[in-house]
Protein backbone atom coordinates (compact mmCIF):
# COMPACT_ATOMS: atom_id res chain seq x y z
CA UNK A 1 0.00 0.00 0.00
CA UNK A 2 1.40 3.36 -0.97
CA UNK A 3 0.73 6.47 1.03
CA UNK A 4 -0.44 9.49 -0.89
CA UNK A 5 0.27 11.62 2.20
CA UNK A 6 4.00 11.37 1.55
CA UNK A 7 3.64 12.35 -2.09
CA UNK A 8 3.14 15.97 -3.06
CA UNK A 9 -0.22 16.71 -4.57
CA UNK A 10 -0.15 17.19 -8.33
CA UNK A 11 -0.45 20.81 -9.39
CA UNK A 12 -1.16 22.38 -12.72
CA UNK A 13 1.96 23.74 -14.31
CA UNK A 14 2.21 27.27 -15.66
CA UNK A 15 3.65 27.87 -19.10
CA UNK A 16 7.14 28.40 -17.65
CA UNK A 17 7.01 24.98 -15.94
CA UNK A 18 6.58 26.36 -12.43
CA UNK A 19 3.55 25.60 -10.29
CA UNK A 20 1.16 28.54 -10.14
CA UNK A 21 1.25 30.36 -6.80
CA UNK A 22 -1.55 29.38 -4.49
CA UNK A 23 -1.94 31.28 -1.21
CA UNK A 24 -3.21 28.14 0.53
CA UNK A 25 0.17 26.49 -0.18
CA UNK A 26 1.75 29.01 2.18
CA UNK A 27 -0.50 28.06 5.12
CA UNK A 28 1.08 25.43 7.35
CA UNK A 29 -1.10 22.75 8.91
CA UNK A 30 1.16 21.92 11.87
CA UNK A 31 -0.27 18.99 13.87
CA UNK A 32 -3.31 18.67 11.58
CA UNK A 33 -1.09 16.76 9.17
CA UNK A 34 -1.07 13.84 11.62
CA UNK A 35 -4.75 13.97 12.60
CA UNK A 36 -6.88 11.22 11.10
CA UNK A 37 -10.04 13.27 11.66
CA UNK A 38 -8.70 16.17 9.62
CA UNK A 39 -7.61 13.90 6.78
CA UNK A 40 -10.93 12.01 6.79
CA UNK A 41 -12.87 15.28 6.74
CA UNK A 42 -10.84 16.62 3.79
CA UNK A 43 -11.40 13.34 1.95
CA UNK A 44 -15.11 13.49 2.78
CA UNK A 45 -15.30 16.97 1.26
CA UNK A 46 -13.67 15.70 -1.93
CA UNK A 47 -15.94 12.63 -1.97
CA UNK A 48 -19.10 14.73 -1.59
CA UNK A 49 -17.99 17.23 -4.22
CA UNK A 50 -17.28 14.45 -6.70
CA UNK A 51 -20.57 12.68 -5.90
CA UNK A 52 -22.55 15.91 -6.35
CA UNK A 53 -20.72 16.68 -9.62
CA UNK A 54 -21.17 13.15 -10.96
CA UNK A 55 -24.89 13.06 -10.09
CA UNK A 56 -25.56 16.73 -10.92
CA UNK A 57 -27.64 15.87 -14.00
CA UNK A 58 -30.16 14.03 -11.80
CA UNK A 59 -30.02 16.51 -8.90
CA UNK A 60 -29.49 13.90 -6.19
CA UNK A 61 -27.40 14.65 -3.11
CA UNK A 62 -25.53 11.98 -1.12
CA UNK A 63 -28.08 11.82 1.70
CA UNK A 64 -31.00 11.58 -0.73
CA UNK A 65 -29.22 8.74 -2.51
CA UNK A 66 -28.61 6.94 0.79
CA UNK A 67 -32.26 7.25 1.81
CA UNK A 68 -33.54 6.03 -1.56
CA UNK A 69 -31.10 3.12 -1.54
CA UNK A 70 -32.09 2.00 1.97
CA UNK A 71 -35.82 2.31 1.18
CA UNK A 72 -35.30 0.39 -2.07
CA UNK A 73 -33.51 -2.40 -0.23
CA UNK A 74 -36.05 -2.46 2.64
CA UNK A 75 -39.56 -1.67 1.36
CA UNK A 76 -41.96 -0.85 4.18
CA UNK A 77 -39.29 0.38 6.57
CA UNK A 78 -40.42 3.06 9.00
CA UNK A 79 -39.13 6.63 8.93
CA UNK A 80 -37.64 6.08 12.39
CA UNK A 81 -35.74 2.99 11.23
CA UNK A 82 -34.29 4.84 8.22
CA UNK A 83 -33.30 7.80 10.40
CA UNK A 84 -31.59 5.56 12.97
CA UNK A 85 -29.80 3.38 10.42
CA UNK A 86 -28.41 6.34 8.48
CA UNK A 87 -27.82 8.60 11.48
CA UNK A 88 -30.13 11.34 10.19
CA UNK A 89 -32.04 13.61 12.57
CA UNK A 90 -35.76 12.84 12.41
CA UNK A 91 -36.77 16.40 11.48
CA UNK A 92 -34.20 16.47 8.67
CA UNK A 93 -35.41 13.12 7.37
CA UNK A 94 -39.02 14.34 7.29
CA UNK A 95 -37.95 17.34 5.18
CA UNK A 96 -35.88 15.09 2.92
CA UNK A 97 -38.77 12.65 2.47
CA UNK A 98 -41.08 15.55 1.63
CA UNK A 99 -38.77 16.54 -1.22
CA UNK A 100 -38.47 12.94 -2.46
CA UNK A 101 -42.24 12.56 -2.29
CA UNK A 102 -42.71 15.76 -4.31
CA UNK A 103 -40.42 14.29 -6.97
CA UNK A 104 -42.60 11.14 -6.90
CA UNK A 105 -39.72 8.87 -5.87
CA UNK A 106 -41.08 7.85 -2.46
CA UNK A 107 -44.50 7.20 -0.97
CA UNK A 108 -45.41 7.04 2.70
CA UNK A 109 -48.11 4.61 3.72
CA UNK A 110 -49.67 4.91 7.15
CA UNK A 111 -48.88 1.97 9.36
CA UNK A 112 -51.82 -0.29 10.15
CA UNK A 113 -50.43 -0.96 13.62
CA UNK A 114 -49.10 2.48 14.65
CA UNK A 115 -50.93 5.66 13.60
CA UNK A 116 -47.78 7.72 14.24
CA UNK A 117 -45.66 5.65 11.86
CA UNK A 118 -45.35 5.50 8.08
CA UNK A 119 -44.01 2.67 5.94
CA UNK A 120 -41.71 3.93 3.20
CA UNK A 121 -41.76 2.57 -0.34
CA UNK A 122 -40.26 3.62 -3.64
CA UNK A 123 -42.75 4.48 -6.34
CA UNK A 124 -42.34 2.91 -9.79
CA UNK A 125 -40.75 6.20 -10.85
CA UNK A 126 -38.48 6.02 -7.79
CA UNK A 127 -37.34 2.50 -8.67
CA UNK A 128 -36.49 3.57 -12.21
CA UNK A 129 -34.71 6.68 -10.98
CA UNK A 130 -32.75 4.76 -8.34
CA UNK A 131 -31.43 2.37 -10.99
CA UNK A 132 -30.07 5.38 -12.89
CA UNK A 133 -28.69 6.93 -9.70
CA UNK A 134 -26.88 3.67 -8.87
CA UNK A 135 -25.30 3.68 -12.32
CA UNK A 136 -24.03 7.24 -11.76
CA UNK A 137 -22.92 6.40 -8.21
CA UNK A 138 -20.86 3.54 -9.65
CA UNK A 139 -19.18 6.11 -11.91
CA UNK A 140 -18.44 8.17 -8.80
CA UNK A 141 -16.88 5.11 -7.14
CA UNK A 142 -14.68 4.68 -10.22
CA UNK A 143 -13.59 8.30 -9.73
CA UNK A 144 -12.67 7.50 -6.13
CA UNK A 145 -10.71 4.47 -7.27
CA UNK A 146 -8.92 6.54 -9.89
CA UNK A 147 -7.96 9.06 -7.21
CA UNK A 148 -6.70 6.70 -4.49
CA UNK A 149 -6.12 3.39 -6.28
CA UNK A 150 -8.06 0.15 -6.22
CA UNK A 151 -6.19 -1.46 -3.33
CA UNK A 152 -6.40 1.69 -1.23
CA UNK A 153 -10.14 1.98 -1.89
CA UNK A 154 -10.69 -1.64 -0.86
CA UNK A 155 -8.50 -1.16 2.22
CA UNK A 156 -10.35 2.03 3.14
CA UNK A 157 -13.70 0.22 2.89
CA UNK A 158 -12.40 -2.55 5.18
CA UNK A 159 -11.21 0.03 7.74
CA UNK A 160 -14.49 1.93 7.64
CA UNK A 161 -16.74 -1.17 7.75
CA UNK A 162 -16.90 -1.02 11.55
CA UNK A 163 -18.46 2.45 11.31
CA UNK A 164 -21.26 1.64 8.86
Amino acid sequence: MTSSAAQPSPRKRAVNGKAPRNDTDEVGLDALVGHAGYAVRRFQIWIFQDFIKTLAEVEIRPTQYSVLTVIGANPGLSQMAVAKRLGIERARLVHLLDSLEQRKYVKRIKSKTDRRSHALHLTAQGETALARFKHLAAEHERNVEARIGRENRQHLLRILADFT
